[in-house]
């Protein structure tokens, strides 16, 4: 990347932009009936799991390598194995995230761009087969 090219991080208005998306896709998660499959999931805390994705986004976006740091390299689908995510789970997920991202990311490029790498990475996470319909 070009030193002079802002990163997604920078694009979207580093730290308190990350924090301010990663805290809406927690609220939407707890709150929207159509994410209940990926909420259950989750601790009834879900402070953990908030401090975890903004930390891992912060990196991933292109700032501070905050995740790195603390855990190692994430390895997120070995970590999210003893969860069962299927097509449902990583489509819920998404709900949440675009939701998110459309409220607090202005720039529709890139939240074009981070919504079609976001999305192919919940469709990596998928770690069992979907019921035959």
């Amino acid at each position: 990347m070009n030193p002079t090219t802002p990163t997604p991080y920078q694009r979207i208005g580093g730290d308190a932009a990350v924090r301010r998306l990663v805290a809406r896709f927690y609220e939407l998660m707890d709150t929207l009936p159509e994410a209940y499959g990926i909420r259950k999931l989750h601790q009834p805390d879900l402070a953990s799991a908030e401090q975890k994705l903004y930390m891992y986004l912060t990196g991933w976006l292109g700032g501070p390598q905050l995740y790195v740091e603390k855990y190692g390299h994430p390895r997120l689908r070995s970590r999210h194995l003893p969860f069962a995510i299927g097509s449902a789970e990583a489509e819920q997920w998404m709900l949440c995230m675009r939701q998110a991202m459309a409220e607090q990311i202005a720039d529709a490029e890139l939240r074009a761009a981070l919504d079609k790498a976001l999305d192919d990475l919940a469709r990596f996470m998928r770690n069992r087969d979907d019921p035959a319909v």
